[in-house]
């Protein structure tokens, strides 16, 4: 049944942007880690981020109210278990899935004038420049993926394979955990030449580095590298229109051998396009930042899928958030 709104709620709900943008704006000033080593004032925080210092007090003063930091007199601090998950450099830290969303913040508030005009508006970098934008992404999917990516691959159950190709990999989450559970196996990362350094460390320190050929290019312009016999596709598919999928699943298939099969980690939405609530969600963040991305049903993907040569599609894993898998197998000679 339809929920009871009242004027509470929907003003309460119209007011949640505000503590998602104080946070936002700290982990895009990298403020977190000035204040984990040791108590400090807005005055010396606003001298290292070169910020106003009327700005940089109120904005201590607002994390210190939601309890994400701690005030003691005019002094700041990062206490834990907040530094933990804050800090740039600790194994827990949500940061850069931090800075990711800040950005997706700025492209949300031009929500109106996108579904309006049907495209979204002109990209706004941070204050750190696209280059630190670019470099937050590849780490946000290294947040979100590591924690699940073994247990995952460890459901799927594949079977044996040869060479596995990842489908823009980023910085290997997915190669790694696929490779440390199939230790026959080889594979090839491809990704954009700026992603492919952030890889080459990751893939080191799993132990699995001499297994890896890393190929840099462009998936929407580039052929594939050909002879794989599994492809796996993370979280890419949503980025695309249907019309980009086949493109992209038609690479796939001319860089699999006959019979390879075709894995796509991403949303996977019910026929009326209204569950899983998130998947929803995350189209409209397609919307405000691609021109024809957005979530997909399974009818929809295994259309697109056959368009392409394959067959024996079918949802191996359904998840609410992105972690549904669909495979596919390619059909002989397509």
């Amino acid at each position: 049944m339809p929920k009871e709104w009242n004027a509470d709620d929907l003003l309460n709900l119209a007011r949640e942007y505000q503590p998602a943008c104080i946070l936002a704006a700290a982990a895009e000033l990298e403020i977190f880690d000035l204040l984990a080593d040791g108590d400090s004032t807005a005055e010396a925080v606003a001298g290292q981020i070169g910020a106003d210092i009327r700005a940089t007090t109120m904005i201590l003063d607002a994390l210190a109210a939601l309890a994400i930091i701690e005030k003691r007199g005019e002094r700041y601090h990062l206490s834990m278990p907040a530094a933990r998950l804050l800090q740039a450099e600790s194994p827990e830290t949500v940061l850069p899935m931090l800075q990711h969303q800040a950005n997706c913040m700025r492209r949300w508030t031009q929500l109106a004038s996108v579904v309006k005009a049907g495209r979204p508006t002109e990209r706004q970098p941070s204050v750190r420049g696209e280059g630190g934008d670019q470099a937050s992404f590849i780490q946000a999917m290294t947040v979100v993926c590591e924690p699940i990516a073994s247990q995952l691959v460890e459901e799927l159950r594949l079977p044996s394979f040869r060479h596995l190709l990842d489908v823009g990999g980023a910085s290997g989450t997915w190669t790694i955990a696929i490779l440390q559970a199939h230790p026959e196996a080889t594979a090839t990362l491809f990704d954009l030449p700026h992603v492919i350094p952030m890889a080459e460390e990751p893939l080191a320190a799993a132990g699995v580095k001499e297994r890896v050929h890393l190929v840099a290019g462009d998936f929407t312009t580039d052929p594939l590298p050909s002879g794989v016999d599994l492809a796996w596709v993370s979280a890419i598919v949503h980025q695309n229109s249907r019309e980009e999928n086949v493109g992209l699943f038609t690479s796939i298939a001319h860089a699999l051998t006959d019979q390879g099969r075709l894995l796509i980690r991403d949303v996977l939405m019910d026929d009326a396009r209204t569950t899983p609530i998130s998947g929803a969600l995350f189209a409209i963040n397609m919307l405000v930042a691609t021109e024809g991305g957005g979530t997909y049903t399974f009818s929809e993907l295994r259309e697109d899928l056959e368009a392409a040569g394959f067959a024996e599609i079918e949802v191996l894993r359904r998840d609410e958030y992105m972690n549904s898998v669909v495979g596919a197998r390619k059909v002989s000679g397509a």
